[in-house]
């Protein structure tokens, strides 16, 4: 990327941020002709008080801004619509940051409940919750679009074995309800699976790139179109209305049609609608799109140069990197040419990036929870969406996909324990200090092998010397006798035969039938001092009493290379 990118990159993203919370409500139809055609105010008349709103989306792919804007200045000024069930299937809040997220909706009484997979970005509704405002209801991710799935079809319910063992299930946990001791369970246990259910969608709400002007939605030059198509299904099946922001207005035939007009109750075409976070649809970025202009690396590093701006990833130390390039190595040692492959969030795109450098990726297909398969997953800002994707399919699909072929997932942690059991949904006490499991019970419950990142201890800091490694200043183990909540079942896992791995900046552990036995330790950490001495969690060694030793290219990444199972 050179010089004269970066700095329309950084003018680019001075003018959004300038300009994010920039709107007008009464922006008049380009259609007067069309009455699908209308201003954002006259498509939220449609939502009548107490309805189901569904809204597609994943972090900053798929706002559909001016409509949320639009909600919430009637509610002030009105009271109306009012008692709303928020329905996202992914986390598409600002974590009361950016403004233009589904958090405009975050307001007391304008919404009664959230239903979600993904708590952590809406902070405004956690606060409500946690003042017993809002009701929260957390269902895991791939379950919601299954569940939406089977109101297309006029069905209510769904059973599956996706949760059992975790605190979505009754018997170990919670179930669905977040915070209300009075809200209903919409989980319930039957035989060896559970049953889900959520209320039926009555107002389907998304971003989509264009319409013509005969109401027609297109999805050409999207970076994700996640439960656009279903959520409109489902509320037609349940005689609702579908609501739909787009960037542009084009003519018939622009490309095949996604949504009929016939399904579709009203278009809000307003320019500033983005196709991902500060990129309008009529100024779209292809390298987002299966039909990129921009090469890989071009792409992988703008990506990279705006979240440093916003400083949105986290910078990565030398350590991170080895421990990135140890969870490739246990991945590339068990999976094979064509092996679809799944990367979460945080310390597994620093897995991802290696990798990328490592050439896996021409081997392997990277796929995300919203839909988009092939090319490179997108951190920060843009998660959802891949740096030149070759394919792009509804949630539903995708999750479907990886439960008949997802080989493997890579996943980050908060907590793991004597069991294998991990907690990524639960960081605190109280609904502002709850993440939710998002895609992850989905994920780790269809992979066939499961690859867990993480750092040993939380707030420590860890050096390289002399191809070592070294602990500078301990903290608390993150390796504990017992997680505070289960996201992740071990045992279900080994009954079911899966594959469990834990790579660590101390070494890496396999889950076995005699516990969390280290398998492998970095040059420089001590097995008793710095990990049998430190871990609450029982830590097994092998049977042998030899612990292999991490490949010191693995440390430093010199001559570090990266060679699929054949």
């Amino acid at each position: 990327m050179n010089i004269i990118t970066k700095a329309s990159l950084v003018l680019h993203m001075v003018r959004w941020r300038a300009t994010w919370d920039k709107r007008n409500t009464r922006y008049p139809s380009p259609v007067p002709e069309n009455p699908k055609f209308m201003t954002p105010r006259e498509a939220v008349a449609l939502i009548h008080d107490g309805a189901v709103l569904g809204i597609s989306g994943l972090a900053g792919n798929q706002r559909p801004s001016v409509v949320y804007w639009a909600i919430q200045e009637l509610f002030e000024e009105t009271g109306h619509p009012c008692d709303l069930t928020i329905m996202a299937i992914g986390g598409i809040g600002g974590r009361s940051k950016l403004p233009g997220t589904a958090e405009e909706l975050g307001r007391e009484k304008l919404a009664k409940r959230l239903v979600t997979g993904h708590m952590e970005t809406f902070k405004t509704f956690l606060k409500l919750g946690d003042a017993g405002k809002v009701e929260l209801q957390c269902i895991p991710q791939g379950v919601m679009a299954f569940l939406l799935d089977a109101q297309t079809r006029g069905e209510d319910t769904i059973r599956l074995r996706t949760g059992v063992g975790t605190f979505i299930d009754p018997r170990v946990g919670r179930g669905s309800p977040l915070t209300d001791g009075t809200a209903e369970q919409w989980v319930h246990v039957d035989g060896d699976t559970l049953h889900y259910r959520i209320p039926k969608l009555e107002v389907a709400l998304f971003n989509a790139p264009a319409a013509d002007r005969e109401g027609n939605i297109y999805v050409k030059n999207a970076a994700m179109i996640g439960e656009s198509r279903v959520m409109a299904r489902a509320a037609r099946k349940n005689g609702g209305k579908v609501i739909v922001n787009v960037g542009l207005v084009v003519d018939k035939g622009y490309d095949e049609i996604f949504l009929p007009a016939e399904d579709v109750d009203a278009i809000v075409a307003y320019p500033e609608t983005e196709q991902t976070g500060s990129v309008k649809h009529r100024k779209y970025w292809s390298l987002f799109t299966t039909d990129s202009t921009v090469s890989v690396q071009e792409g992988i590093e703008r990506v990279r140069f705006i979240n440093s701006l916003l400083g949105i990833t986290p910078k990565r130390s030398a350590v991170d990197s080895a421990m990135a390039r140890l969870a490739a190595s246990l991945l590339a040692q068990n999976v094979s040419k064509g092996a679809y492959v799944n990367i979460g969030t945080g310390l597994p795109e620093e897995v991802c990036r290696v990798m990328y450098e490592g050439s896996l990726l021409e081997d392997i297909t990277l796929l995300t929870e919203s839909g988009v398969m092939g090319g490179v997953p997108t951190p920060g800002v843009f998660f959802g969406a891949a740096v030149c994707p070759r394919r792009m399919m509804s949630s539903t699909e995708i999750f479907n996909l990886c439960y008949e072929k997802l080989d493997v997932t890579c996943l980050g942690v908060l907590q793991a324990d004597s069991h294998g059991n991990v907690n990524v949904s639960k960081r605190g006490e109280g609904a502002i200090n709850y993440v939710g499991p998002g895609g992850f019970i989905d994920l780790t419950t269809a992979a066939k092998m499961v690859v867990f990142i993480s750092t040993w201890m939380a707030k420590a800091s860890f050096a390289i010397r002399d191809g070592k490694i070294v602990i500078e200043r301990p903290g608390p183990c993150k390796f504990v006798e017992q997680v505070d909540e289960i996201t992740f079942n071990g045992q279900e896992a080994l009954r079911t035969g899966k594959r469990v791995f834990y790579a660590t900046n101390v070494g890496a552990f396999q889950l076995t039938e005699r516990g969390m036995e280290l398998i492998a330790v970095m040059p420089g950490i001590d097995i008793q001092k710095d990990i049998v001495d430190v871990a609450p969690m029982r830590v097994v060694l092998p049977p042998s009493g030899e612990v292999l030793s991490v490949d010191p290219a693995i440390v430093t990444g010199d001559g570090f290379n990266l060679t699929l199972r054949r």
